[in-house]
Order: structure tokens, then C-alpha cells, then sequence
């Protein structure tokens, strides 16, 4: 029997150096299924109007249509900007996408936020590498859908491409501190952190389960192409199908 093969595309931060790999790492595990991706222009995340504006839908559909002739099967925008521009950007951005491409589409964070919804999960831990400005702006985005984020730590870093930077100490350290605030999940919030193939470690040993935002689109897409019985062992409990929520 042939095995179906699944085409990924994936809109990427053009300064972003972590997700492709770890995309390509998570993927390589399901036989026929394969990742592309397109980059449009991300170099700041800040509520400036000009950084606001990189997010400008006509930006990230000229990504998407080049992702189009690759003849992808899904597209999956790979980056957690609905956390402060609202979740309503992406369900917008997933719905032009499908009108200009015929391709269906996800994200990161409409991914994350299913995954939580299925769950029932309503209180959280959020760790990001945000300003002080945007992670208040992802906290009052939750609060406003009925989500209580229980505990949070964020590194104050604007430039995109030093996300990529942060070592796994310093990202080990701010779980930890999560977790000893009680949270009974925890969030990794940001495309272009090292931090996915950390979590099966961390679970491991703070024993609550652990969300990253590169994993949760990559998860929706293997379920959008069919591929939802295929455990992906070694990046955490949400891939390996074993997330659980107490």
C-alpha cells in the first residue's frame, strides 16, 4: 500500500531560524509527509505601527500563494501575532488564505487555542520572550475569552531573531518558575524559541503538560491531512497523543 503523501506550508517570520528546523524534525517522523515554507518580512514584535503593520494580511497571502505553487495541502501560519493583535486576526488571515489559494489553513494559535478548548483547560501559564507591553496584551486577549492565566514570565526582548538566542537554561528556568506558581498547564508562546524539543524534558519533570506554539500548528496539520493516529514520539505529550489535562 502507497503511503498518501502530505505537502506542509508554512508561513514563516523571515528573521525566525528555530521553527523550520524543529518543523522539519517533528514531521520527519511521519512517513510521507513533508515541510515547505515561505518567509515574509518580520524583524521587531512591539505594538508600534510599524512593527504592528508586518502582519499586514497582504504580506502574509503573497507567502502563502508562493506556499500555492508548491501544491501544499495546508497551510499553517507558524507565528503567535493573534496572541496580541486578537484571535480573529488569524481566523480572517486562515479564511483569505483559502479564498485566494484553495488551500485550507491554520495557525499556531487557533491550534493552541482548540487544543485547550478540547481539553478543558481555562487556567494557564504563559511563558514568552515578550515585551512588557505585549505579553499584557496577550494576557488581556485570554482574559477576554474567558481563560485565566494563572501565572506568566516573559524576557522583555523585542528583536525577532534574538528570540532564537535564548539558551535552554534560561527558557528551563522560566518553566520552572511557571510551575511553581501552581499553573496546571503551561503555554510556550513564540515561533522562533528553542523550546520544542525541550518539553517531553520538562513535563518529565515539573508533571504538568506543556504547550508549544511551533508544535500546536504542526499538530493541526497532521490532523487537517489526516494524519491524527500518528504518534510523534519525543516532542512532548500533545505529539505523542497522550496530552491530558487534570
Amino acid at each position: 500500500m502507497t503511503t498518501p503523501r502530505s505537502r506542509f506550508g508554512v508561513l514563516t517570520p523571515s528573521s525566525n531560524t528555530a521553527l523550520e528546523p524543529l518543523t522539519s524534525a517533528m514531521v520527519a517522523q511521519v512517513s510521507g509527509v513533508t515541510a515547505h515554507f515561505s518567509r515574509f518580512g518580520v524583524t521587531e514584535i512591539a505594538l508600534s505601527q510599524r512593527a504592528l503593520g508586518q502582519f499586514d494580511d497582504t504580506h502574509v497571502l503573497a507567502a502563502a500563494k508562493l506556499l500555492a505553487d508548491a501544491r501544499v495541502d495546508v497551510i499553517g501560519w507558524s507565528g503567535t501575532s493573534a496572541g496580541w493583535l486578537g484571535f480573529d486576526h488569524d481566523v480572517t488571515l486562515c479564511q483569505r488564505i483559502k479564498a485566494e489559494t484553495g488551500i485550507q489553513a491554520t495557525t499556531s494559535m487557533l491550534a493552541l487555542n482548540e487544543i485547550m478548548t478540547d481539553h478543558g483547560v481555562r487556567e494557564f501559564g504563559l511563558v514568552t520572550p515578550y515585551t512588557d507591553d505585549v505579553q499584557q496584551r496577550i494576557l488581556a486577549n485570554y482574559h477576554a475569552e474567558g481563560f485565566t492565566i494563572v501565572a506568566e514570565d516573559h524576557l522583555s526582548i523585542s528583536e525577532n531573531f534574538a528570540f532564537a538566542e535564548v539558551s535552554a537554561e534560561t527558557l528551563t528556568a522560566q518553566v520552572r518558575r511557571v510551575a511553581e506558581q501552581g499553573a496546571p498547564l503551561i503555554v510556550v508562546a513564540c515561533t522562533n524559541l528553542n523550546s520544542a524539543q525541550l518539553v517531553a524534558q520538562w513535563e518529565a519533570e515539573l508533571g504538568v503538560p506543556i504547550l508549544d506554539t511551533t508544535a500546536t500548528v504542526v499538530w493541526k496539520m497532521l490532523r487537517m491531512t489526516g494524519h491524527a493516529t500518528t504518534p510523534i514520539t519525543g516532542w512532548g505529550r500533545l505529539m505523542e497523543g497522550a496530552l491530558s489535562h487534570g
